[in-house]
């Protein structure tokens, strides 16, 4: 078990072999559920795991009380992935208490039926208190990050933040690679709706004092925790990282990616930042919604297909304009045989996103490129080199 302070224990769980998270999202090297305990004169427990790993946690556990009983179980986030185990904790631990927030202990009833916690509930507000012994919890409720009943913990004696799901990533407990991709791909697929929530947050957190950031999953963070602050503060309000143009399209039969495929060229011709092409029929969309959050604008081409988008661009504008994506310059190509609609479409569905802009005309092909199509793919070129520049 890791120590990460003197009395604070690593206990969660590694889940190697889960494929999808939440059902839709690629997991690649798998994905942690993580819990510490706190051993102190009352010893408590930082949140439970999914059921799939219960019977590991439960042992880590034991491990770690050594015969002991803990005093709290701390609940900071309902979501199953977390609260999966928490019925078997308590059932193995009945002299444990739920230290929760309201909405919490209410979701406590739906997910466990028959679960008796009358005398054994602790309901904290923002600001509460706990004291362990030598160590202080402090209680900072953190509504809709990315569920209403969220609450993140301060371990004010060893500056320590429990997060819940802020800070968390796809990745195991101790991934070896870079944090900030995956953590961006979380933070945009799961909690990108909630950037003015985050932002709540962050502001309640400015000023407290803290070394390392604990989530729920992925990796433990300490060292530069400016780096990672600096970046959820961008994500969260909707603020590209890198100057540079993500070209996504959706093409049946190559006409529509041929065309998506020069105005790349273009653009790398202009000096106009980073230049990332994206087929959203070979991508999973989690990838996609990441990397039109981190570039600063987004050109996106299309073909008409049953007098509507292809699907792979509808799940894409759908999934950014759930996300609640906004404040980018875009451009457009459509394609269509006959009666080319994605270009309209396209443009109803980024319209109804705060803060897009569009810089030129929507480009129509049909069927393929042809020579006179090449002036229009310039002009496209052009037209987001220039709003880069006036950014």
């Amino acid at each position: 078990m890791q120590a990460i302070a003197p009395n604070v224990k690593f206990i969660g769980a590694e889940d190697d072999n889960l494929d999808l998270f939440e059902g839709q999202y690629p997991l690649t090297k798998g994905i942690s559920y993580n819990s510490y305990l706190i051993d102190d004169e009352q010893i408590a427990v930082m949140d439970a795991v999914d059921i799939r790993r219960c019977s590991d946690w439960l042992t880590r556990l034991a491990d770690a009380l050594g015969g002991r009983t803990p005093a709290y179980l701390i609940v900071q986030h309902m979501e199953p992935d977390h609260s999966g185990s928490i019925r078997a904790m308590l059932e193995r631990y009945p002299e444990a208490k739920v230290v929760a927030t309201a909405k919490a202990m209410a979701m406590l009833d739906n997910f466990f039926d028959g679960i008796d916690l009358a005398e054994r509930r602790v309901t904290v507000a923002d600001g509460d208190t706990l004291s362990l012994g030598r160590t202080t919890l402090r209680f900072i409720t953190a509504p809709m990050v990315h569920w209403p009943e969220v609450m993140v913990t301060l371990d004010e004696t060893d500056g320590i933040l429990f997060s819940a799901d802020a800070f968390g990533s796809f990745a195991m407990s101790e991934a070896d690679e870079a944090w900030t991709d995956e953590a961006r791909r979380y933070y945009c697929n799961i909690v990108g709706k909630y950037g003015a929530n985050v932002q709540a947050l962050m502001k309640k957190l400015t000023g407290l004092q803290f070394s390392t950031i604990a989530s729920l999953h992925g990796p433990l963070l300490d060292g530069d925790l400016a780096r990672y602050w600096t970046l959820y503060d961008k994500w969260s309000r909707y603020e590209p990282e890198c100057r540079g143009t993500l070209v996504a399209y959706a093409s049946i039969y190559g006409g529509t990616a041929e065309a998506a495929r020069r105005l790349a060229m273009e653009l790398e011709k202009r000096d106009a930042g980073e230049v990332v092409l994206m087929d959203l029929c070979r991508h999973d969309v989690s990838y996609a919604v990441a990397e039109a959050f981190r570039l600063s604008r987004l050109a996106l081409c299309s073909v008409t297909y049953d007098a509507s988008l292809f699907p792979a661009m509808h799940n894409f504008l759908h999934h950014l304009e759930m996300k609640n994506f906004r404040n980018r310059p875009f451009a457009l190509i459509e394609n269509g045989s006959w009666a080319p609609v994605a270009g309209k479409l396209m443009c109803d569905t980024l319209g109804r996103m705060k803060g897009m802009t569009q810089v030129a005309p929507v480009l129509t092909i049909r069927s393929r490129m042809h020579p006179a199509d090449l002036c229009g793919i310039s002009a496209l070129a052009d037209a987001l080199a220039d709003a880069l520049a006036k950014a």
